[in-house]
């Protein structure tokens, strides 16, 4: 079991077992390690110490639930940019495929593929020249089946399994540059409906959430929120469009195309390194 592996084995015990609030040698005993050991390790790549992320699973969600709905999402049919990274002030431009493009169906295109290890868990990632246009955990679904996928959106596309030319989808998210990183582009295919609901999302602030009907709302489509969770499902990006931000008006989890363990990791990992960013890793009591 590598290193990654062992991280996200770690984070979906605790999810598992959140209620029983278990202690930090009892966590590293099930990826077989020492504390001392899992503990540096879990903070090198999760970039939060295990104490930090069990307190994200059992207080922060519910003081999200009980904070009045984000006013951003106002917005969430401007086009363009969203809002700012909490880690590399960065902005995310949104690129829809246009209608010649779709009538040409990737003809001339060249899109980039591989598949990389993270503390959530591998993902798969491809790049065309203009932008990410997939990322997918992989072990919710497999990397062949999503190429698949992918191809058959873009049937008149060359494909290249090319992880270096991907990578930076990853380390994006989880490595914090030395200087500002540039305007990260990602170019998507979908309808009309799909795509402004993908835009909303990226209005949905890191750390906050949102129900399906108040994107609906924001949307001026107040009874659309079945629509908005057909296209939430759908959504091409994972972790980059943030449809885990997005929970039932009840506060519960809702669905997530990757499982909702999968959705409940990301939620504390994203919470968590908000609180934690600048404080010292310490260890679970």
């Amino acid at each position: 079991m590598n290193d990654y592996a062992r991280i996200e084995k770690a984070m979906a015990y605790m999810v598992a077992h959140a209620a029983a609030q278990p202690n930090l040698e009892t966590v590293a005993a099930h990826v077989h390690l020492s504390a001392f050991h899992f503990q540096r390790l879990f903070c090198r790549y999760a970039g939060i110490s295990p104490k930090r992320f069990l307190q994200a699973l059992t207080l922060e969600r519910g003081k999200q639930l009980m904070q009045p709905s984000t006013s951003l999402l106002d917005i969430a049919h401007t086009l363009g940019l969203s809002g700012s990274s909490r880690l590399y002030d960065h902005f995310v431009q949104f690129e829809a495929m246009t209608p010649g493009e779709y009538k040409r169906q990737g003809e001339g295109v060249e899109i980039n593929y591989g598949v990389h290890e993270t503390p959530l868990g591998s993902m798969f990632v491809a790049v065309t020249p203009r932008g990410i246009c997939r990322m997918g955990f992989v072990d919710a679904t497999c990397a062949d089946e999503l190429l698949a996928r992918l191809a058959k959106e873009w049937p008149r596309g060359t494909f290249h399994h090319c992880p270096e030319a991907t990578r930076f989808a990853v380390e994006r998210l989880f490595t914090k540059p030395e200087q500002p990183a540039e305007c990260l582009s990602l170019h998507v295919t979908g309808t009309n409906f799909q795509i402004a609901v993908w835009r909303a999302l990226l209005t949905i602030p890191e750390g906050q959430l949102a129900s399906y009907s108040h994107i609906a709302k924001a949307l001026g489509t107040p009874k659309s929120s079945r629509a908005v969770g057909n296209a939430v499902g759908a959504n091409p990006i994972a972790l980059w469009i943030p449809c885990h931000r997005v929970i039932q008006q009840s506060g519960a989890l809702g669905g997530y195309r990757w499982g909702l363990e999968k959705k409940q990791i990301v939620q504390a990992w994203e919470w968590a390194q908000i609180e934690d960013m600048a404080l010292a890793p310490s260890l679970m009591s």
